[in-house]
């Protein structure tokens, strides 16, 4: 595993490497795409450690991968309190029941909410069409830091774009870590 900053933070956004075992083969659409992680590997890692005593955990969660998500978030040391986002693809994706159209943005909270805060009128639903695939819209980004801007915050598992002569404007004040950052 990369080592994680030895910095403590109030803010840690989180895209799972998600791992679906919908065939026999136990791959599936994701592991097409990166390298995915098995529930254990998630919630063996020490994000805690990253925690400060007031923070919060913004985590994407897939709908399959609900009951696993709580479960991550409860080791890692939070406690669930709401969905923060409600991202709408603008694209549906073939499954098991319903069209797949949906992706939430869960938020955990470890101590206090921090302060001081900023924003507190950002809209949970969002309607932005899809991009590459498990892509976040960087709207959720700067909705975070509109609603805390002081606070020290990091994105994990974080897919920055590399081209350094345009870097994306959303993560300016985002520490990164993961593979792709």
């Amino acid at each position: 595993m990369i080592p994680f900053p030895d910095k403590k933070y109030q803010i840690i956004y989180a895209d799972p490497p998600w791992q679906y075992h919908l065939r026999t083969d136990n791959t599936g659409v994701s592991q097409k795409h990166y390298p995915s992680m098995e529930l254990n590997e998630l919630l063996n890692m020490p994000v805690c450690d990253l925690a400060d005593t007031d923070c919060l955990l913004f985590m994407w969660a897939t709908n399959p991968c609900l009951e696993e998500a709580m479960q991550v978030g409860k080791t890692w040391g939070f406690e669930y309190k709401t969905v923060g986002f409600v991202w709408y693809k603008k694209s549906a994706v073939v499954s098991f029941y319903t069209m797949s159209q949906c992706e939430l943005c869960l938020i955990f909270k470890k101590g206090k909410i921090p302060q001081p805060r900023g924003a507190r009128n950002i809209r949970q639903f969002l309607s932005v069409k899809r991009s590459k695939h498990s892509a976040k819209p960087p709207q959720v980004r700067d909705a975070i830091k509109e609603m805390f801007p002081d606070q020290d915050k990091i994105e994990l598992f974080a897919r920055k774009p590399k081209d350094v002569l345009f870097p994306d404007p959303s993560f300016d004040g985002w520490d990164v870590w993961g593979n792709e950052a």
